[in-house]
């Protein structure tokens, strides 16, 4: 996706600059801002910039306006030799087609342009459309040009008209889509089909963290944090890669094997899989046998008795070595 932005603050001059190429007509700058022509023909300016598809649009603040033609054009050649423009000529605001120089009223908006106006078309397949300042004044479906990568501005002769705040970009219909979860119970969901790579991550606490996706892919999931969950899943051929790196994160990972004679990673498959339970199963069980620091029902520091076992003196429970529990009569200290 290409974009393109100029808001023409820099000295006077009569060469615009910043990649502009000026291609009827003597365009200046003046007093930050873009000047047509004082006398002489109808002047065009192409952004040196060409976007990357032809589905694009481009948008200029007309600063001061005036009883004369003036524009912003998209989906043009690079001497608008072709392409759509959105032009107010005091009177009206039209949506024109240039095929070759032959300009065709495709719609029209009565009113005169203010002051401070922004105008702005957008040309995505056959759909072109054309806004005042961000609300759509007229919308067409029109094949009668379909490429072109330019963008620029149109404006008769004019003393007065000024132009401020161009931009221009490629218009995309798809969407990449970007998740991030960094607060309590924060969520993030990641999904896909065909051959993608899924990348999910969470960085908070109780933050979830799922990736899923079909047919030959790669899955990523990750979490960071207390109680942090991170859980993949695959089918068909795939590589699964799942971890997680704090205290009581939870882990699950599952795939399907591939069929015999398809290869895959080694440590896959059933054998892979017992060799995880058997590691969690092996930290459950220290986990079980660790002496706690409190008493895990009143809170209250565990003190060390003669023989060196923990108790809480509240309510009488004794941890010895190994996890075992015991009672004593509890100390009213």
């Amino acid at each position: 996706m290409t974009s393109f932005t100029d808001d023409f603050n820099r000295p006077d001059s009569t060469t615009v600059g910043n990649g502009w190429v000026e291609v009827a007509e003597d365009w200046s700058i003046t007093s930050g801002q873009l000047a047509p022509a004082a006398a002489g023909g109808t002047g065009i300016i192409a952004c040196g910039t060409a976007m990357a598809t032809d589905d694009n649009s481009a948008q200029a603040t007309i600063a001061v306006a005036g009883a004369v033609s003036c524009g912003v054009w998209c989906r043009g050649d690079s001497v608008f030799g072709n392409g759509y423009l959105w032009r107010n000529d005091g009177t009206s605001w039209d949506l024109f087609r240039n095929s070759s120089g032959s300009f065709t009223a495709l719609a029209t908006f009565p009113g005169a342009a203010a002051n401070g106006d922004i105008a702005k078309i957008q040309a995505v397949g056959s759909t072109i459309k054309a806004y005042v300042n961000g609300v759509e004044r007229a919308s067409v479906t029109d094949t009668g040009i379909m490429i072109g990568k330019n963008t620029g501005l149109r404006c008769a002769a004019s003393a007065t008209v000024r132009y401020d705040d161009f931009a221009a970009a490629d218009v995309t219909t798809g969407s990449v889509v970007t998740g991030t979860a960094d607060a309590p119970l924060g969520a993030l969901n990641g999904s896909a089909s065909g051959r993608p790579t899924v990348n999910a991550t969470a960085a908070a606490p109780l933050g979830g963290s799922a990736a899923a996706a079909v047919a030959s892919r790669t899955v990523n999931a990750a979490a960071s944090a207390p109680l942090g969950a991170a859980t993949t899943s695959a089918t068909g051929a795939a590589a699964v890669n799942a971890t997680a790196t704090a205290p009581l994160g939870g882990l699950t990972a599952t795939a399907v094997v591939p069929p015999p004679g398809d290869g895959g990673a080694v440590g896959a498959g059933w054998y892979g899989l017992m060799d995880i339970l058997e590691e969690a199963a092996e930290l459950a069980r220290e986990e079980r046998s660790r002496v706690p620091e409190a008493c895990p029902r009143c809170g209250e520091p565990l003190r060390t008795g003669p023989d060196g076992e923990a108790f809480c003196r509240f309510d009488g429970t004794v941890w010895e070595e190994g996890g075992r529990q015991g009672y004593r009569q509890p100390l009213h200290l």
